[in-house]
């Protein structure tokens, strides 16, 4: 399991255990994300509190993921990033992909 899965009013917070997202889990990350998905949540919110690194086979699961969900009109979010991790995704420019936040309630204070 990589993920620590938190739920309430179909809004999701998936905190991402490992400090390495990396091929070793990627494909597991993957298949958690698209289970949560696939129960009809309309938001997942992805915590990267416990990353210190990211390799580009867990940021293809990551895309994965949002391509699976757009279709279904679910919403993710990137939360708690640290400061290397962050950069990385704003160098490739996933920042204009997904929705980046401080925290689990900054992101929630954007819901209505």
């Amino acid at each position: 399991m990589v993920l620590e899965v938190e739920e309430i009013n179909r809004v999701v917070k998936a905190t991402i255990l490992p400090e390495e997202a990396s091929l070793s889990n990627a494909e597991a990350f993957k298949e958690e994300m698209i289970t949560l998905i696939g129960r009809g949540v309309r938001l997942v919110i992805v915590s990267f509190e416990n990353v210190n690194y990211i390799d580009s086979s867990f940021l293809g699961s990551l895309v994965v993921a949002l391509k699976y969900a757009m279709p279904r009109n679910v919403d993710i979010y990137l939360v708690a990033l640290k400061p290397d991790v962050k950069n990385l995704l704003t160098l490739i420019r996933m920042d204009k992909v997904f929705k980046i936040f401080n925290d689990y309630e900054e992101a929630m204070g954007t819901l209505s």
